[in-house]
């Protein structure tokens, strides 16, 4: 592994690999949380299931944990070696004219993602770790509806949702082709690609403020 990460090409392929895992947990989580808006007993029995299932609990989120670290590391190291690289060429040429505002500022729309999923993680995650394994108490299965219906009463929380997903669809308009492409799945799959990339780049964020506003707004 240290010997792919040594090369660039491997850093990228890596980095592709772990925004591919992450779209991929993004778009579960999605389909969970949507469950809230139509059935909070589904909801609930989802929630219930993913919160509880030893596999989920101890295998997939360390792995999720270890992923979101992973990317957002390399992606910062990414960033520093393309600077480096580019100092001549900027002084040459144009940068801005080849390349779009999304490409050229993904470092800082990563690290505002990042911010928000601390954020996140110490109100929501941290909780669960409280409730089951610090300060345990008997498992309700219909505690996750009423919990996330609290969780949006603030419209502080809100705005900062909203604000994050809108950074996190900018991120992706540009990663998702882009994670694609270092893996080798361009030229005839590019127009399908970038069809299927501003879908889900502004589908799923979009879908995670509506669910957000949703409950602010119904309760």
């Amino acid at each position: 592994m240290s010997g792919i990460l040594n090369s660039s090409i491997g850093r990228k392929f890596a980095m592709a690999l772990s925004a591919l895992f992450l779209m991929f947990f993004l778009l579960q989580h999605f389909a969970i949380n949507i469950l809230s808006v139509f059935s909070p007993d589904a909801f609930n029995e989802a929630s219930h299931f993913m919160g509880t299932f030893w596999a989920v609990q101890f295998i997939l989120q360390p792995v999720l944990i270890i992923g979101i670290i992973f990317h957002f590391t390399m992606g910062i190291i990414l960033e520093l070696k393309n600077r480096k690289a580019r100092q001549v060429s900027y002084a040459k040429n144009n940068g801005n004219a080849n390349s779009s505002w999304m490409s050229r500022n993904m470092i800082w729309t990563g690290l505002l993602i990042e911010a928000f999923l601390i954020v996140h993680m110490s109100q929501l995650w941290w909780h669960e770790m409280m409730v089951k394994y610090i300060n345990p108490v008997k498992e309700d299965p219909t505690r996750y509806y009423e919990e996330l219906v609290a969780h949006f009463e603030s419209p502080v929380i809100v705005g900062i949702y909203v604000v994050a997903f809108v950074f996190l669809a900018l991120h992706l308009l540009h990663g998702f082709n882009s994670a694609f492409q270092s893996i080798g799945a361009n030229n005839k799959y590019t127009k399908a690609l970038k069809g299927i990339s501003k879908v889900y780049s502004i589908g799923i964020p979009a879908g995670f403020v509506f669910i957000a506003l949703y409950h602010h707004l119904a309760h």
